[in-house]
């Protein structure tokens, strides 16, 4: 009793410690991510095409931004291991090498969305929604550079033990971006109404901002501009290649899971406008509560990356369960407040009753993968922490793209399983991907633990 009452409050202890360093990194992910929410939502006030265009072009911007967002996010475990080190030189250096990084991402997605109009045609996308998807893609495309460089800068701070800076810079983005959005979409003040594509024009401008506001925080303030030295982003080819192997796999390993819901977004299109903005809506907010357990997974990342710096094997394994058992309480919070105020939810969005009653089945559907979903985030980020990156990346792979997506599409369009269910059928290879992918990472965890122990 006495042993387990000591692991107990340990877990207690790390689930403070643990929150108290995520919940800042929560609120910058919902803020960031609140943007695509209040583009969702205000763009369905609009019109249900502006709905169904931000619907299309997310499906092809999200899978760009989660890789640009997961190889940046390599900078974070580097970081936390070299102040764990005390190694300011190794941080200064790794901060001017992942800059060199960030450019030449941003170069190669830019030229990636301006090529999304022969990809929605090729997709078979509706034609009348395919113009103002383009010009929604098109408009972020020039925001590419503040986004990769926000993305960059806010990996630093989190890696430096700080969550609470880029927390109020994200919270200042999210309200600036309402009042832009207002004026762009609906044209207010002499300013022409761009509808969705003002949405894309709106995060850009925004997302400037808030590169800009990061820089001048870390540039201004005394425990980070000495490590701010233009000699460390002296071009060093091998340690970029060194960074890039590691961030790789991190970015493939997010963007495989959010691509799986962009792939789906794009493959509904075919069954009309309806189909499609049901299906956002419970993508849009399913994605929402998917920064909780993933925002825990940075503060895992960070904690046992720490941890291991200063050679604390022990502390590190215990921080990396207790921090996978918090993500699963709080998942289980997020299933009843979904099941219990899906009609409230989708309020929030439209009140067209055919997409009302669509998106209150694909609710219950998105409230059923929480757990696994809570699983496979916490405890890819004790595996960040690890600095194991390739392995998770692989076991990803095979679970989204060889389990979910084949299972979801057999049971949504074809009759192999039985009459096609539509867009449900595709909710059910989600939750049996997430599943597996939740219980193989968790295997991977279990295994490297043990290797350290040896």
């Amino acid at each position: 009793m006495q042993m387990l009452s000591s692991r107990f409050h340990r877990f207690i202890d790390e689930s403070k410690a643990l929150l108290n360093l995520s919940l800042p990194i929560i609120v910058t992910q919902l803020a960031t991510n609140g943007m695509n929410f209040v583009d969702t939502s205000m763009a369905g006030q609009a019109s249900a095409k502006d709905l169904a265009a931000i619907a299309v072009g997310t499906s092809l911007w999200l899978p760009a931004s989660l890789l640009l967002r997961g190889i940046l996010m390599m900078l974070t475990p580097v970081t936390a291991h070299h102040r764990g080190a005390d190694n300011n030189q190794g941080i200064s250096k790794d901060l001017g090498q992942t800059l060199w990084i960030a450019v030449f991402c941003s170069a190669i997605l830019i030229g990636y969305l301006n090529v999304s109009e022969e990809i929605l045609v090729y997709m078979k996308v509706a034609p009348e929604i395919i113009p103002v998807g383009v010009g929604y893609l098109h408009a972020l495309a020039f925001g590419l550079p503040g986004i990769a460089l926000f993305y960059m800068l806010n990996s630093f701070l989190e890696g430096m033990g700080n969550t609470r800076a880029p927390m109020v810079i994200s919270l200042l983005g999210l309200v600036v971006n309402i009042p832009v959005n207002y004026l762009l979409i609906y044209g207010k003040f002499g300013l022409p109404a761009l509808g969705a594509v003002g949405c894309g024009w709106a995060t850009s401008l925004v997302y400037w901002l808030m590169s800009l506001l990061i820089f001048l925080y870390i540039r201004k303030h005394h425990r980070y501009e000495h490590l701010l030295d233009l000699k460390a982003a002296f071009p060093d080819v091998s340690r970029m290649q060194e960074l890039f192997r590691l961030g790789l796999p991190i970015g493939v390993s997010i963007c495989v899971c959010g691509s799986i819901f962009a792939v789906i977004a794009l493959l509904i299109g075919k069954l009309g406008a309806n189909n499609i903005a049901a299906a956002q809506i419970a993508l849009n907010f399913s994605s929402m509560t998917y920064m909780v357990p993933m925002s825990l997974s940075f503060g895992i990342t960070i904690r046992v990356g720490h941890s291991l710096g200063k050679g604390q094997r022990d502390e590190a394994r215990m921080q990396a369960i207790c921090g996978i058992l918090t993500a699963v309480s709080i998942a289980v919070l997020s299933v009843l407040c979904i099941l219990l105020f899906r009609q409230q939810i989708i309020s929030l969005y439209t009140s067209e009753p055919l997409i009302v009653k669509g998106a209150s089945v694909l609710l219950v559907c998105a409230a059923m993968y929480q757990v696994s979903d809570a699983v496979q985030a916490s405890t890819s980020g004790a595996l960040r922490g690890y600095k194991d990156t390739r392995v998770p990346m692989m076991l990803s792979c095979g679970a989204y793209w060889g389990v979910a997506l084949p299972v979801g599409y057999a049971f949504a369009m074809t009759d192999f399983f039985g009459t096609p269910m539509g867009t449900e059928g595709f909710w059910v290879g989600i939750i049996t991907g997430l599943t597996l992918a939740a219980i193989l990472l968790l295997g991977r965890l279990l295994f490297l633990m043990k290797q350290y122990q040896n």
